[in-house]
């Protein structure tokens, strides 16, 4: 059985979604379409946690589907700017498991990841699949995967 895992950039599908479609991600249908078929060794979902009772519902939600939900605090500066992303986060588990994966998959459009993606190509010989909003997701980085698959109306909440 292919083993796959999973890593989904939270921050970024949302924001992505929301502005390419005005709606929200099915994370039911996400997991069931990477998963399908595969034996998962982790399915993790990266998040900022701001403390907002909506968001802990999100992430109770998440964990029910079977994500493993990683959080990190949300900082706001002095200068009024924020800082909240998981790429490092995302970057060393998604190496650690491309050892023992068949299929990694990374959910985000962040183009910081292409790097990542073709190494994991290069060095695992992990197949790498990237789930992104299509006119939101980098091109650099739907050339480093190996397959793209678009987060369109068929991955959104209806």
């Amino acid at each position: 059985m292919t083993r796959v895992a999973v890593f989904v950039d939270t921050q970024n599908v949302y924001y992505t979604a929301r502005e390419a479609y005005g709606r929200h991600v099915d994370y039911r249908k996400l997991f069931a379409q990477t998963t399908f078929g595969r034996e998962v060794l982790t399915a993790r979902c990266y998040a900022i946690d701001k403390g907002d009772p909506r968001q802990r519902e999100f992430q109770a939600i998440l964990r029910s589907i079977g994500f493993d939900v990683q959080l990190k605090s949300f900082i706001q500066r002095a200068d009024g700017s924020a800082k909240g992303d998981w790429d490092v986060g995302i970057t060393l588990d998604a190496i650690e498991y491309a050892a023992r994966a068949d299929v990694i998959v990374l959910v985000s459009g962040d183009g910081d990841f292409d790097l990542l993606a073709q190494r994991i190509r290069e060095v695992h010989g992990a197949c790498v699949e990237v789930y992104g909003v299509p006119k939101l997701t980098a091109a650099s980085l739907m050339n480093a995967a190996t397959r793209f698959f678009p987060i369109d109306h068929g991955l959104l909440i209806k």
